[in-house]
């Protein structure tokens, strides 16, 4: 189980869920910090521990604790239930009052596995070495620092050169991730069962920039320009940071790695896009249009 502290405060719903499920005679998992704060340091393991032996990953949170345990739970293909305790939770879709339900969907095997494309980052420098490799389940960013200054950002496609943006910056997007910065930015909602990518430049000045759309074969590298004075910042899902420098190239491409979703209800994507990014917020609502469907 990952919980987010700061959103189940006093991890009163961490251990709610963890009573319900020794009760099923479950064998629970968790990092030290969250299992000092319960008072069952007899359940507390490493975090590989945790992602390597554990049939699946709890995440009690919003959709930023999701993604940073996307990272982790892909390397060792071990999927994610995620319970929403946030505001938004387009990624844990199982809200926390159906907790005990979606759990009991679970262990009766009554649950389908969704895998998401991820993205790999390979940042090299200007001799041309290797210095960084960052997976991640939403986007890759390229942005400016602190100061309110436009960077310049060379684009290719297989080595095809594309164009120069000058910008505040530039999203590159898994469809999963479509529906975050990059939707903010103005790019396009894609599908997550589809695999292809979008970059979508960041206030760009240019009067014809627009999103672009490619396959998940394609390798898409970002030259970093003669940035004087600004700092540029490669950002993994929003969260984890690495610092550029001039004539630095990010290329990114498809990841080898998935992560694996845990689905317990029959909604579709639109039926969740509908409720959580178009504000379709009513239960009642939400659920007469399901049972329409259905019938």
């Amino acid at each position: 189980m990952i919980p987010n502290i700061d959103k189940d405060i006093g991890l009163a719903n961490t251990a709610m869920i963890l009573d319900w499920l020794i009760k099923k005679n479950c064998t629970i998992n968790l990092l030290e910090t969250h299992a000092r704060l319960l008072n069952r340091s007899d359940l507390k393991k490493d975090e590989d521990e945790i992602y390597r032996d554990s049939d699946f990953i709890i995440v009690l949170g919003g959709d930023g604790t999701l993604l940073s345990a996307a990272r982790n739970a892909a390397i060792y293909d071990t999927p994610i239930l995620g319970i929403n305790l946030g505001t938004l939770g387009f990624l844990a879709e199982v809200e926390k009052k159906a907790s005990l339900e979606a759990l009991q969907k679970v262990l009766d095997g009554k649950y389908v596995i969704e895998k998401r494309m991820m993205l790999e980052a390979s940042v090299y420098d200007r001799h041309n070495d290797d210095v960084k490799k960052l997976i991640c389940l939403n986007d890759i960013g390229i942005t400016r620092g602190s100061l309110s200054r436009i960077i310049d950002l060379r684009i290719f496609i297989n080595d095809n050169f594309v164009d120069d943006y000058p910008a505040d910056g530039i999203i590159i997007s898994t469809p999963t991730g479509s529906t975050g910065y990059n939707l903010s930015a103005g790019g396009p909602i894609l599908d997550p069962n589809t695999n292809m990518m979008v970059i979508t430049p960041i206030c760009p000045h240019r009067l014809y920039a627009r999103s672009i759309v490619v396959s998940d074969g394609d390798i898409i590298k970002v030259q970093i320009g003669e940035n004087f004075g600004c700092d540029v910042i490669l950002t993994i899902d929003g969260q984890m940071g690495y610092h550029l420098s001039n004539n630095d190239v990010v290329a990114i491409q498809k990841s080898h790695y998935k992560t694996s979703l845990i689905r317990t209800s029959n909604y579709s994507f639109f039926d969740i896009l509908r409720k959580k990014i178009v504000g379709i917020r009513s239960e009642i609502g939400y659920e007469s249009e399901a049972s329409i469907k259905d019938s």
